[in-house]
Parts: C-alpha cells; structure tokens; sequence
C-alpha cells in the first residue's frame, strides 16, 4: 500500500508540472519569453529527455516574485 501512495504522489506532482507552452500561457508571457527565462536559468526547471517542464509552483513562485507593492503598502498606510 505504501508502494501506491508513492506512486500517486510521483503521479499527482507530474501532473503539477507545465510544458513551456503552458508556463507561457499561466503567465501571460509569450513563449519566447518563457524560453529565455529557462535559458537564462532565471526560472527553475526540469529536462526530462529533451524536453523542459516547469513545475506549477516554480510559476507562482516567480509571479509572486516580480510584484510591486503600492507606495501605501509600503509606508503601512491601508
């Protein structure tokens, strides 16, 4: 049984991962775009054979990173 909770974790993760095309969609970029990030190593991936995937957290990860608070925000102001 433990063997099958492996599995479906492996499987429920693979499933979370994002081809390029994806990623670029999820992040309103374009595909080029997402590209230069992975060459840049500006995003982390992963190669599964010849092909890039990006996990879906790593995409939230990085939108959550370019974000800019409002000025109020950040004097504390509501």
């Amino acid at each position: 049984m433990n063997g099958d909770l492996r599995g479906h974790k492996k499987m429920q993760a693979y499933s979370q991962m994002l081809t390029v095309d994806e990623a670029a969609e999820r992040m309103g970029m374009s595909v080029r775009h997402v590209r230069r990030l992975v060459s840049e190593r500006s995003i982390p991936f992963y190669k599964v054979g010849r092909s890039v995937r990006i996990a879906s957290s790593d995409v939230d990860a990085y939108l959550r990173a370019l974000r800019v608070e409002t000025l109020n925000a950040r004097r504390g102001v509501a």
